[in-house]
């Protein structure tokens, strides 16, 4: 009996194992990759936007309440409301890519990010300042989605996590310039520089290919071919991993069209409750919360706010380039994620201990480094894996016809968890400095008990391969 009917007889028996490729074969070729990085830096254009519009806020709200005459409330407002367009961003993003294509929702969110950032330019008041903002806002939720399944469905298994991580670099970096920026610029000219990004995004989509599985999945074979040779390389023999894609999708086409109550079946129940519970746990640890407030609780606890704003800024570009990018194909992302869990537990600790002490007078001397050093290590420990790590397992679980459903369904709750953890930050610290600290720090357990009992390990597997896995 061939090889191909003892799989056919496994698959009837219910114990198909992935196929995996041998390991001398290249996924790409070394002279070829040059297009899987062109498209990947396209691409992370629209995280580093991300980050812009995340960052927007902090520089330049005194700027703004002075020129505008705005009122704390209003200018709350402005900052609260960009989450609100970014749930809307996240709920259609799923359907927008899987319709007009990865490339198309990218051109279309740099589009609307553009006319947000020109409409807080020339604001006069609070209303233009909140319309623009809500637009920056959407389009950053549909940038969320779609630039990791992008990058995933492009890149060959031997890049994909190193690749998939840049994602949360640039927009940390996004995240960071325009605190650079912001100290030396206007509130206004702050905003133009938010339309540079979308600029590059959206005129670099033209020169590269599109996601071959969105192109095989819509019937565009020709294409499909033709965009995996161009990621590939010229010289390279697609015939094996263009089988596998065909193979893949053929036998997801004979599957009815997903609804959301389709998440809910058995047979797809896990991806959803991994994909839903990454995003829930990268949130609910606080990192929001510490990342907002980071001059607060460095006030608090009596140590310098610009000092230890500088480091955690410097240590989480670093540490998200040097660490998530460079280790995550080497040591997996199970490992990364758990020690990532480990270390925020113990940065929690840290700086929770420190507000213990100081509401009981002990240890004065030490209650600054304690603080200090507690917030780097929780925010070192969310870079290196629960910052950047749960987009790359979303981009890498769902079978491409859930994942438009699930994935903006996963998108959704990430943003929904972001916006219940800096509303209830504030709440958390008044009703007890170190006790909100502690709280995230259980969280911590949790993750770090959800991570080792139902996180699947994707290093070295294709997409297909993954997703039979965990089927």
């Amino acid at each position: 009996m061939t090889r191909r009917k003892d799989d056919d007889m496994e698959k009837m028996n219910g114990k198909s194992e992935p196929l995996l490729l041998p390991e001398k074969e290249s996924d790409v070729s070394e002279e070829a990759s040059w297009m899987v990085y062109l498209s990947t830096f396209i691409a992370v254009c629209g995280s580093f936007e991300f980050g812009t519009c995340v960052g927007y806020s902090a520089p330049t709200q005194f700027g703004i309440m002075e020129e505008l005459d705005l009122s704390y409330s209003q200018v709350s407002n402005f900052r609260s409301i960009l989450n609100v367009g970014a749930v809307l961003g996240a709920i259609t993003s799923g359907k927008i890519s899987d319709f007009i294509g990865r490339k198309g929702a990218m051109r279309l969110a740099s589009v609307i990010s553009a006319i947000g950032w020109l409409i807080i330019y020339v604001a006069k008041g609070d209303v233009p300042l909140d319309f623009g903002r809500f637009l920056t806002g959407y389009g950053c939720g549909t940038l969320s989605y779609v630039v990791p399944v992008f990058i995933a469905e492009i890149s060959p298994r031997n890049l994909r996590g190193a690749l998939a991580t840049l994602n949360q670099l640039f927009l940390v970096i996004g995240l960071a310039s325009m605190f650079l920026i912001g100290a030396v610029v206007s509130w206004r000219t702050l905003a133009l520089t938010g339309v540079a990004p979308c600029v590059v995004l959206f005129c670099g989509t033209w020169f590269i290919p599109e996601s071959p599985r969105w192109l095989e999945m819509v019937g565009r074979h020709n294409d499909f071919k033709i965009a995996l040779q161009k990621l590939r390389g010229p010289h390279a023999n697609i015939t094996r991993e263009a089988e596998d894609i065909k193979e893949y999708l053929a036998t997801l086409a004979h599957l009815p069209k997903t609804t959301l109550w389709d998440l809910i079946d058995k047979k797809n129940i896990r991806f959803v409750i991994v994909g839903v519970g990454l995003m829930v746990f990268q949130q609910c640890v606080g990192i929001n919360g510490v990342i907002f407030y980071a001059q607060q609780i460095f006030v608090s606890a009596g140590a310098s706010p610009t000092l230890g704003s500088i480091l955690y800024s410097i240590e989480q570009v670093v540490l998200t380039a040097l660490g998530a990018t460079l280790l995550i194909d080497r040591l997996g992302r199970r490992p990364l994620l758990l020690a990532s869990a480990v270390g925020m537990l113990i940065g929690c600790l840290l700086i929770g201990n420190s507000f213990l002490l100081k509401a009981h007078g002990l240890a004065l001397d030490l209650i600054p480094a304690l603080a200090v050093s507690g917030v780097l290590v929780y925010i070192g420990s969310f870079s290196i894996g629960m910052g950047a790590i749960p987009w790359v397992i979303m981009s890498e679980i769902f079978p491409i016809n859930l994942k438009g459903t699930a994935g903006g369904l996963v998108t959704v709750v990430n943003w929904l968890s972001s916006w219940f953890v800096s509303f209830t930050f504030n709440f958390l610290m008044l009703w007890s400095l170190h006790g909100a600290f502690y709280v995230y720090g259980g969280v911590c357990v949790l993750a770090i008990i959800f991570i080792a009992k139902l996180v699947p390990e994707t290093k070295g597997r294709t997409l297909e391969e993954i997703q039979a896995m965990m089927m």
